[in-house]
């Protein structure tokens, strides 16, 4: 089986998060996508966090996908870290070949994620292209570092195959939306501005979001 993690606090959830689940379970052919809504980013303040109950609720309303899991398997396995709550699914589930799915933003970010060396080594990883971020992700330091393992867009669906470290950048998404600006327009119009950028009956012709 190939699964796909997607790792966050989904704080909201919002349409960019299912765009790029969609965009990596049809790129990479995989089987299903898990979506891992983390207690809380050791990089961000979590001061204002909403709970951890309400923003898996609020992604399961949003998902509402037959391959999209979503789960607080971190709060259950007392795991903080991305490298543990990893090597701890691969020793639980030997034969699923699982795949880190990650926006732009955060390969821009990597380098300061904890053993994100290490992260590397145990997994493949997918970068989904994101508005902005984009430009300067493989020019960060851990796209430099990881620069002699990234593969071509087209070879993308051979990484849940492949074995670490192996990662590549897909493109097609190129959403504006994130949970960062939601978070602060929700802190300023006092929660009324809460959620998802959820679909509309009417079509718009914007698209969404790591």
């Amino acid at each position: 089986m190939r699964i796909g993690l997607f790792g966050g606090t989904f704080d909201p959830p919002h349409l960019a998060h299912l765009g790029a689940s969609l965009l990596a379970l049809k790129r990479l052919k995989l089987d299903r996508v898990w979506w891992l809504v983390t207690p809380g980013n050791p990089l961000k303040n979590t001061r204002g966090l909403a709970p951890l109950s309400d923003r898996i609720a609020a992604a399961r309303k949003l998902t509402h996908h037959p391959r999209i899991d979503v789960t607080g398997i971190e709060a259950d396995i007392n795991t903080r870290y991305t490298y543990d709550t990893i090597l701890w699914l691969i020793a639980r589930c030997p034969r699923v070949r699982f795949v880190w799915i990650m926006g732009a933003d955060n390969l821009r970010h990597f380098h300061r994620w904890q053993r994100w060396k290490s992260i590397a080594k145990l997994v493949p990883m997918v970068v989904i292209d994101r508005l902005g971020p984009s430009l300067y992700a493989s020019a960060s330091p851990a796209g430099n570092a990881l620069g002699h393992a990234r593969l071509p867009e087209n070879d993308a669906a051979t990484l849940p195959g492949r074995k670490a470290p192996a990662w590549a950048f897909l493109h097609g998404l190129k959403s504006p939306l994130s949970s960062t600006v939601l978070r602060a327009l929700r802190k300023r119009t006092g929660g009324a501005a809460k959620s998802t950028g959820k679909k509309s009956s009417k079509r718009k012709t914007g698209k969404k979001r790591t």
